[in-house]
Parts: C-alpha cells; structure tokens; sequence
C-alpha cells in the first residue's frame, strides 16, 4: 500500500471512530424508548418529531436529569401563570424556581406540544414544513425557549448525530388503510372470516396478517385441512365456554364437536371437557351437548 493510500485509510478509521464515540448508548436507549411517542404527538400537533427527541435529550440529559427521574419533566417547562397541575422547585437560571411536575412522561410530552401548540411566540414554526428541523430549532431559539445562545447548534447536532430526522418522514407517509379480502365478522366476542371456494390457512392468513400455523391452531384444525366455502375461521383463540344465553346445544343431523365447537366458539378440547367426554365421543342427533 502506497503512503498516500495508507494515510486515506487511517484518516477513514480514525473518522469513523470519533463518529462511534459521538453516540451515546444511553441516548439511543432514550430514543429507542420515545420516539413512538414523539412520532404520535407530530401526527396530533404538527412538531417535527426530530425536534422532539432532541429537546427530550438535550432538556433532561435523555431521561436522567433529576427534574426528569423525580418529576417526569423531559422538557424542562416552568409553571407560567397559567399552569394549574403539580409542581417542584428547582434551581435553574434562578434559585427555587417553579417547574412543571407531571405523572408519567407520555404527560410531559403531551404538554410539550401543547405548551408549543398554544403559545403565541412559537405560532411562525408551524408555518414551516414539518421536515425543516434546522428551521424549528433556530426558530425555537429565538422565540426563546432556551437561554443558551448555542441551543440551535446543540438541537440540530443531535438530530444528525443521532438521524432523528428519519422520524419526521412518518409523517409524509400516510397509511393506507387495509382491505381485506374476506369480510372481518364478530360473534361470540371474536373475530372471525368465511372461506371462500379455494381457500386455505395460509391464503387467509396472508390476508388477515397471521400466520397459517396460529389460523389452524385457533380453529383446532391442521393446517393442511382443506377448507370448505362457508367454513368459518376465527382469527383468535376460542373461548373455553359458550358466552351467550343458551347452556346446551342439541345435535342436528350432520353434527359433529368440531363443527360445534366452531358455532359457539368454545375450544374444542374445553368441548369435551365440559361434557366429560373424550375424542372418540361421536354426538348423535338428539344428543345434548353441554356448552358451558
């Protein structure tokens, strides 16, 4: 390897190292923990996720601060006049100041938005576009939400330090709702779907997003049963009793505790059971079969 080359190649190495040393595990492990929820309130209110996260980070040393651990206040909001819910003193920019204390941190992010959402100095951010992240953080500055002359710098930093910006296309990608093939029904308080002419577990599985194993399972069936148009498929585990008023079931011709377990949707191995029959038990017509 020429010099030239072997100078590239450790330039490159000690680049990637310092850029390693830059992510926090203990930042990840915050963002791992919120972003769903910082995507949720830029769905609600409109703030860049990205701008969340990081004002999280930056304001409560990603969840360790003690504002944060004691009082789950991530953003280090202050009471205001206007703030009629628990509160703690702590020192700040002054001695003993009033900060907002809330119940959970799903609260403090909710009030995060709000507190941005309803404020009139930070009304101009919302006319940005949600994936402008240096815009939002440069505009939070000087709306002032912070005393530091270099929060934008820090805010947008770990946005890219961290890719938090990722976050905010979520909200540029509007979910498609699902259509399913088969008709979703409910009865005895559960799921379920009509075979149609052809089906299997694995087609209907496909289409209701659970596995042809977990269908047949539920249905007390294998999975290469060969379903009949009409046969009815639930897509969670049966009940172990029948929930509706009547407290027996008798047999019609052509009966079998399969097919009655999938009308009232008892399990099957519970059928038996509240029958004190095993499985070589064979109903006959007449026959009262016992479903709860």
């Amino acid at each position: 390897m020429n010099k030239r080359l072997f100078l590239a190649a450790v330039s490159a190495i000690i680049a990637f190292n310092v850029s390693a040393q830059k992510l926090n595990r203990t930042y990840i492990e915050y963002i791992n923990k919120y972003d769903e929820i910082a995507v949720d309130q830029m769905k609600k209110y409109k703030i860049p996720a990205s701008i969340t996260l990081a004002q999280g980070l930056l304001e409560s040393g990603a969840g360790r601060s003690e504002l944060a651990r004691k009082s789950n206040n991530h953003f280090g909001i202050k009471c205001g006049s206007s703030w009629r819910g628990p509160s703690v003193r702590h020192d700040d920019d002054a001695r003993n100041e009033c900060f907002r204390a809330y119940y959970t941190p799903v609260q403090s992010y909710e009030d995060h938005s709000k507190f941005l959402k309803n404020g009139k100095r930070y009304q101009f951010l919302f006319d940005l576009k949600i994936t402008d992240y240096r815009g939002w953080a440069k505009g939070l500055k000087k709306a002032g939400y912070a005393t530091s002359p270099t929060y934008a710098t820090k805010l947008i930093q770990i946005i890219e330090d961290y890719e938090l910006y990722k976050y905010d296309r979520k909200s540029t990608r509007e979910k498609k709702e699902k259509v399913y093939k088969h008709e979703i029904l409910i009865a005895n308080g559960l799921l379920y779907v009509r075979a149609k002419d052809g089906d299997t577990f694995k087609s209907i599985g496909k289409d209701v997003g659970i596995s042809s194993r977990k269908l047949a399972s539920y249905n007390d069936l294998s999975r290469k049963y060969p379903l009949m148009e009409g046969d009815i498929v639930y897509l969670k585990k049966k009940n172990k009793r029948y929930n509706g008023e009547k407290t027996y079931h008798t047999v019609k011709d052509g009966d079998s505790m399969h097919s009655i377990s999938q009308t009232y949707g008892i399990r099957l191995d519970r059928l038996y059971k509240l029958n004190d029959k095993d499985e070589e038990y064979i109903p006959t017509v007449g026959d009262k079969v016992w479903i709860k």
